[in-house]
């Protein structure tokens, strides 16, 4: 199995779009969301996948300060990883994953756990990322505190904030 990230741009920014919308309904089970009136798992009035395309956009239109990682697996889309830095991390880091995701097919082989530590490689610095902190995403949770304790030799922080009202476990380390 050959595992690939790539920097997605504007002629592969469609993949990454393309599975956004299956992102967020995993995540509707977690938060406990409900699609909007038009079917979309988006707030307000977004009425189709194209409006939920161009609410995207962003990660394509600043090189070197947004990363939107594809995930690749045989030459296939398996799934992304958005990675920001600058103006769009929050306090207390250089360096932030907004969004993991990877498609069903290819959980629980790895996958994931090679492409982050592929991914914290390219980037060195003050790293935050953050997961819902319910019990229902025990198995988000458990990833991220393997993946980081093999990655940073267990030398990170852990700590549980409210973010969007929600829980959070928030873990930061400095690679």
């Amino acid at each position: 199995m050959k595992i690939e990230i790539k920097l997605a741009d504007d002629t592969s920014s469609y993949i990454i779009k393309n599975m956004y919308p299956l992102y967020l309904h995993d995540l509707s089970e977690l938060h406990g969301t409900l699609p909007n009136q038009h079917g979309i798992f988006e707030d307000g009035d977004v009425k189709t996948l194209a409006d939920q395309y161009d609410i995207q956009q962003p990660w394509f239109e600043h090189p070197g300060v947004l990363f939107p990682y594809l995930i690749m697996v045989d030459d296939i889309p398996a799934g992304f990883c958005l990675v920001a830095t600058g103006r769009f991390v929050p306090p207390g880091s250089e360096i932030y994953i907004y969004e993991t995701f990877l498609l069903k097919p290819f959980r629980g082989k790895s996958i994931s756990y090679q492409a982050v530590i592929d991914i914290f490689n390219r980037h060195r610095g003050e790293w935050m990322l953050y997961t819902n902190a319910t019990e229902n995403n025990y198995r988000a949770q458990l990833f991220w505190c393997k993946t980081l304790g093999s990655y940073t030799q267990g030398n990170y922080r852990i700590s549980v904030q409210n973010i969007d009202h929600q829980p959070k476990l928030v873990f930061q380390f400095i690679n």
